[in-house]
């Protein structure tokens, strides 16, 4: 199974290079950020994105998610957002046991208690989705730099939003309550895994830049992961793509009438 996940900043500026981009992953599960258009604005090619079951969640030029599963990998799912959503932040889709999930934390520049409210209420979802024996795959920019490794040297500064010891902490404690980091997981030792670069002074070609977006999974889903990969080099959205694989089958969908 594959998951990706991509922060677009605009769709109907990306809307071609997401075309080429399932063409070339064919992610079985797709997970769209800061799409900036209400559901009504996708373009005509997106908005029933053929072969997946969707849910576009946004309003106009600010904000907003999505997520997409194949039709062919999984059955009919459920399609929700938690009572901690706001702006058009969270999309989730239940399939059996298992919660995946779509998010854009606020970057906080503008109201930062309204940043720290929304990991508050994402570790509590968390800690309820657990406790109730869902298993999540949780995927977005999160808008948090987990440690300094995940910030180039030039650009550390422990009082920066986005940075600071408070939002650490709280993406610690979300973390702590059973979920994997499986881009750090399976890339370690890598000082350079970044995932936004401001888009000037060619920061993404000289790979300056932070590492805010990620793939978060149950442990027993994170078990089951292959591999975990940032694509610094795809599209011209200021964040880049990530993949993740699982040894896990899609759930297939039972069969139609004959």
């Amino acid at each position: 199974m594959k998951v990706s996940t991509w922060n677009v900043n605009g769709i109907r500026a990306r809307e071609t290079q997401l075309l080429d981009w399932l063409l070339l992953e064919r992610p079985d599960v797709l997970c769209l950020q800061e799409i900036k258009a209400s559901p009504d604005q996708i373009p005509e090619t997106l908005r029933d994105l053929p072969g997946y079951w969707g849910r576009w969640h946004g309003g106009k030029g600010y904000s907003g998610v999505s997520l997409h599963l194949r039709r062919d990998r999984f059955p009919e799912p459920t399609f929700g957002h938690p009572g901690f959503d706001h702006e058009n932040r969270v999309v989730t889709a239940d399939v059996g046991d298992v919660t995946f999930a779509s998010i854009y934390v606020p970057n906080g520049n503008k109201d930062y208690r309204a940043k720290i409210g929304f990991l508050e209420g994402l570790d509590a979802w968390v800690a309820a989705a657990h406790a109730g024996g869902r298993r999540l795959v949780v995927c977005g920019d999160l808008n948090v730099a987990r440690t300094d490794r995940d910030v180039h040297p030039k650009l550390r500064k422990p009082t920066e939003i986005g940075q600071t010891d408070e939002e650490r902490a709280l993406l610690e404690r979300i973390l702590a309550r059973g979920l994997g980091d499986l881009l750090r997981h399976h890339d370690p030792d890598n000082d350079r895994l970044f995932t936004w670069w401001a888009p000037w002074r060619s920061l993404r070609e000289r790979n300056i830049g932070w590492r805010l977006d990620y793939v978060l999974a149950s442990t027993p889903v994170a078990e089951r992961s292959t591999g975990c990969r940032a694509f610094r080099e795809f599209g011209s959205s200021d964040h880049g793509p990530v993949n993740a694989t699982f040894d896990l089958p899609a759930v297939t969908p039972p069969p139609g009438p004959a």
